[in-house]
């Protein structure tokens, strides 16, 4: 069943928690990652960062945010590294340390794509 504000409620699943956040009620997973990718908002990201202590995003931490999303939407799956580091020119050791958590549990978590341990193949 779907509430009146269009959310789906809560039905046990204690892996799913909704939260409110950027003037929204948004569903989230237990590790932080939003449930649904469209619920993504520049604001959102920008809360989670300052959650995780990155008191504003530099550019090319948005670029890399961007790009994620892009590809995700582009290609049904979030990039992996090497697309990553293709688009950006940056090492790997680069792109991790940009982020708390690195790409996989940082900037995928902030550029709204789903938690990489519910994609299968990553």
């Amino acid at each position: 069943m779907i509430r009146s504000d269009g959310s789906e409620p809560l039905t046990g699943d204690l892996s799913r928690v909704y939260r409110e956040i950027a003037g929204k009620t948004i569903l989230f997973d237990r590790e932080g990652f939003l449930w649904k990718p469209d619920d993504w908002t520049e604001k959102i990201a920008e809360i989670l960062g300052a959650e995780n202590g990155i008191e504003k995003f530099s550019e090319i931490q948005w670029n890399i945010i961007r790009f994620l999303r892009e590809f995700y939407y582009s290609n049904g799956r979030a990039p992996m590294n090497r697309d990553i580091k293709a688009a950006t020119g940056l090492s790997f050791m680069e792109m991790e340390g940009l982020f708390p958590g690195g790409i996989r549990r940082g900037a995928r978590r902030f550029a709204g794509l789903p938690n990489p341990k519910s994609c299968a193949g990553y």
